[in-house]
C-alpha cells in the first residue's frame, strides 16, 4: 500500500514541503481521512494534488465528474464535496480491499448519494457509460492510461477537462528502455507512448502540470476525437 512515490519528488523538496504545509488544509471528516491515508502511507493524491483540484474544479464546476480508481474514495469524496450537491460523481474500482474502503468513506461521510462506486474492469465498464462528462480524473493502473483513453475522450464533453495523475513516474518518464528496471519497463513504454500521443494529437490540447508525480490536462477541441 505504500505510496513510492510520495517519497521520490520531481520538484526541490524544500517547495515540496512549503506546499503540502502552508496551503489551506482540508476541514472536517475529509481532513482526517486525508491525515490518516498519510500516516499509514495510503496511496491517495497528495495535498498540493488536493489544492490544485480543489481550485481547478471550483472554476469550472462540473456537473457530472468520472473517476477512473476509487482506491479508498478519498479523491472521489473530494470532488463530490467541492462541486456541491448540484453535481455527481461516477468512480470505478477493481479491487474489491478498495472497494470496501471505498464504500466506508462514503458512509463515513455521508456521500453515497452524491459518488456512484462502479464494481469491476475499467476496460469492461466504461464502454458501457455513456456520458458526457464535464471532468474525468484517471488515477488507476499507469500501464492502461493509453488503453483507456479512446473512451475517457468519447465520454468527454467538447471543452470538458481530463485530468491524468502520475505521469512522471518519480522522474524516470526521461530515462531509456535500459535504465529501467525490467519488471517495469511495460508500464515506462505505454506512459511515454500516452504522452507522445495527447501532446501531440492535433485535436487535444494539453498542459504538464508538476504536482505529486505529475498531472497532465487535457481538452478535446473537436466533438469527436480519432487516435
Amino acid at each position: 500500500m505504500r505510496n513510492e512515490m510520495m517519497h521520490r519528488p520531481v520538484i526541490k523538496e524544500e517547495l515540496l514541503n512549503f506546499m503540502r504545509t502552508q496551503q489551506k488544509q482540508l476541514a472536517g471528516e475529509l481532513g482526517k481521512i486525508e491525515e490518516e491515508a498519510h500516516l499509514a502511507e495510503v496511496p491517495v493524491i497528495p495535498h498540493e494534488t488536493v489544492v490544485f483540484l480543489q481550485f481547478l474544479l471550483g472554476q469550472i464546476k462540473p456537473k457530472e465528474i468520472l473517476e477512473i480508481g476509487a482506491a479508498i474514495g478519498f479523491s472521489s469524496s473530494l470532488m463530490a464535496q467541492t462541486i456541491g450537491e448540484d453535481g455527481h460523481v461516477t468512480t470505478i474500482d477493481r479491487f474489491d480491499v478498495m472497494i470496501k474502503k471505498a464504500k466506508a468513506t462514503y458512509e463515513r461521510l455521508g456521500l453515497t448519494d452524491r459518488v456512484t462506486l462502479l464494481e469491476g474492469q475499467a476496460a469492461e465498464i466504461l464502454p458501457t457509460l455513456v456520458g458526457p462528462y464535464d471532468f474525468i480524473f484517471m488515477d488507476s493502473a499507469k500501464s492502461k492510461y493509453i488503453e483507456f483513453l479512446p473512451e475517457c475522450l468519447r465520454l468527454l464533453k467538447k471543452g470538458g477537462i481530463l485530468m491524468v495523475d502520475d505521469i512522471f513516474q518519480g522522474g524516470t518518464i526521461l530515462l531509456s528502455d535500459e535504465e529501467i528496471p525490467r519488471g517495469k519497463r511495460a508500464i515506462h513504454r505505454k506512459l511515454n507512448e500516452f504522452l507522445r500521443v495527447v501532446m501531440a494529437h492535433p485535436d487535444l490540447t494539453s498542459t504538464l502540470v508538476p504536482l505529486g508525480d505529475g498531472v497532465i490536462l487535457i481538452t478535446k477541441d473537436t466533438e469527436m476525437v480519432e487516435l
